[in-house]
């Protein structure tokens, strides 16, 4: 990370415990329902079909940056089959830098090229080992790594959402990371119970499981980007919510959070890890904050 955007991040987070601020900075851009997978857990995939325009794509991504949002992920469906005549993800992200966004990441599921050196890291969905990522998501294991290993320039960070099937994935996951050229770091959600998915849900036992691998995987050297401290808060369900300091758009709706905010109940199921951080983060928790400058410094 630019010790500028360090500075200007930290003077943010700073301004925001200081006066309680509910100011966003973290904004999040839906390009597209349209996917070329269906995967087992996703229910937000492929029910209008819809690619938005480039313009209009351009004016949210102008209307964040001057409410003051700083750091931008692009998101989808299927993020980088987003296209508007010959424009591209990749001309998107080009134009996020020209407004002056600090920090611009995309979220895939990686059929697709992976070469975009532009984005600060490409969050890469891979959900478990072989077996249990196809089992989800299709045959699509060896595809993506094919792809990983034609990106040799992109900062691509493994993005696995924990379930009841894949729970015992994290350690050889993690392992396949560190052991992978041009996969930098993984980061870890859990499971969001949207409906017509909560056959997915983990127990709680599964829960105590999974946090006890990451925090093992975190002490003992592995590129996790999660907040250590953090994990103990997301197994308590200790954190307030919804995070007002991340906003999702969606052809120029805004939910405070994420989309589930507005499904009764489903907000105190989250398994969304970033609002976890990004909500004690902004309450001023110390050891959370002391974790996040090692974390983001290191593979941002």
């Amino acid at each position: 990370m630019k010790l500028k955007s360090f500075i200007s991040l930290g003077s943010f987070g700073l301004k925001t415990i200081l006066f309680r601020m509910k100011k966003p900075i973290l904004g999040t851009i839906i390009l597209t329902d349209c996917c070329n997978l269906s995967c087992m857990h996703c229910a937000v995939n492929n029910i209008n079909k819809i690619m938005y325009p480039y313009d209009d794509i351009v004016e949210e991504m102008n209307n964040l940056y001057n409410e003051g949002i700083r750091i931008l992920f692009f998101c989808g469906g299927e993020t980088l089959i987003w296209k508007d005549g010959s424009r591209t993800v990749r001309d998107l992200v080009k134009k996020a830098r020209e407004i002056g966004f600090l920090i611009v990441n995309i979220v895939t599921n990686g059929t697709t090229d992976l070469n975009i050196p532009e984005a600060d890291v490409i969050f890469l969905s891979l959900d478990g080992a072989r077996e249990n990522h196809n089992l989800i998501r299709g045959n699509t294991f060896d595809c993506i790594l094919h792809n990983v290993s034609k990106a040799g320039s992109s900062n691509i960070c493994v993005y696995m959402a924990v379930n009841n099937i894949n729970f015992n994935d994290i350690e050889p996951l993690c392992k396949l990371v560190k052991e992978t050229p041009n996969l930098k770091s993984i980061s870890f959600n859990f499971h969001t119970p949207y409906e017509g998915t909560e056959q997915l849900s983990l127990t709680r036992e599964q829960q105590v499981q999974a946090v006890a691998s990451i925090k093992s995987m975190i002490k003992r050297g592995y590129p996790v980007f999660n907040l250590y401290s953090a994990l103990d808060y997301y197994l308590r369900n200790d954190w307030s919510r919804p995070c007002y300091q991340c906003i999702v758009s969606e052809n120029k709706k805004r939910f405070v959070c994420g989309r589930c905010v507005e499904i009764e109940g489903l907000c105190e199921k989250c398994g969304y890890l970033f609002a976890v951080e990004f909500s004690l983060l902004c309450r001023g928790n110390f050891r959370v904050i002391v974790d996040m400058i090692r974390t983001y410094l290191k593979y941002v």
